[in-house]
């Protein structure tokens, strides 16, 4: 498979302080490849490097170490300019234009001939919701739609890579449903879909693999089916019948009861001693099913490591 992005060592430091003398480090050296057609995301909480990654591949800051090429292009390449499409965290357009001519102008801009132009962005504005508005000056828009209209730009010029910072920012449910359900059809299409993101189901939902970024070091990398199928240590036991419940309760980590029906957490290494607790009070054992760590666990994990 080929790769669509590539990184290698790449860091950027910023000097901070009243003279500018101290270094702050925003990101340490990062290693990573994506490839081509598959949905990756790019997770960590506030601060923790991922617009900084994101502007040093767009080249809107450079590096301080490091190199990182765009379809095997360096990030100096006007050709892969062309093949790019970027949704900053908080996009800022002028208030004035309607959205068809925000779209028209940024379709232009990317090497779109007019007459084709007219075309694509009929098009994108009915794939992200916003056919009704074309006329509208996005003065009018809410924020939900102002995100949209970002999307749009981002895709308007078919690029080969959609890089979205953020992208389901300022969204209500259905909205991100919507933005879900788009990034999903560029998938399709064979596009590569790079996002940053701090919403774990948005990222569990979509991606093919997840990177973890914490304090601007990257801490973990992986298939998300993968990273969530990995054992916890606990088992989780299911039964019926209260008799058992205070002789497991020493030993659980967690405990709750819906009427007779009890469930309860507990290390592995618990597990027979709670069993014949078990069969000695008397109760109906349901199941004892191994816990899986989701995508939340493993970012808890790392990022508090």
């Amino acid at each position: 498979m080929a790769t669509a992005i590539e990184t290698c060592g790449l860091e950027k430091s910023y000097r901070v302080g009243f003279w500018r003398k101290a270094q702050k480090r925003a990101l340490h050296p990062l290693t990573l490849r994506v490839e081509t057609g598959e949905v990756f995301g790019y997770l960590g909480p506030n601060g923790a490097g991922k617009t900084t990654t994101l502007k040093l591949l767009m080249g809107l800051v450079f590096p301080t170490a490091g190199w990182a090429r765009i379809l095997g292009m360096p990030l100096t390449d006007p050709r892969m300019k062309a093949q790019i499409g970027f949704l900053p965290e908080q996009p800022y357009f002028y208030d004035y234009l309607t959205a068809g001519e925000l779209l028209n102008y940024y379709a232009q801009l990317s090497g779109v001939t007019a007459r084709a132009a007219r075309r694509r962005v009929e098009a994108v504005l009915a794939r992200v919701g916003l056919a009704d508005a074309a006329r509208l000056q996005l003065r009018k828009f809410s924020k939900g739609m102002l995100q949209r209209a970002g999307i749009a730009q981002a895709i308007v010029h078919d690029p080969k890579i959609v890089f979205l910072d953020e992208p389901m920012s300022g969204l209500d449910p259905i909205g991100r449903r919507e933005v879900r359900d788009l990034i999903q059809s560029l998938k399709d299409e064979g596009k590569t879909v790079f996002f940053s993101t701090h919403i774990l189901s948005d990222a569990e939902t979509l991606c093919d693999r997840v990177a973890v970024l914490h304090q601007g070091e990257l801490r973990g990398i992986g298939v998300v089916s993968d990273l969530a199928a990995q054992f916890s240590g606990k088992m989780e036991i299911l039964w019926h019948g209260a008799p058992a419940l205070s002789a497991i309760q020493a030993c659980a980590l967690e405990v709750h009861a819906t009427g007779e029906t009890i469930r309860a957490v507990l290390p592995e290494a618990e597990v027979p001693g709670a069993l014949d607790a078990l069969r000695r009070g008397g109760g109906q054992l349901i199941s004892v099913t191994p816990v899986r760590l989701t995508l939340e666990d493993y970012f808890l994990r790392e990022v508090g490591r």
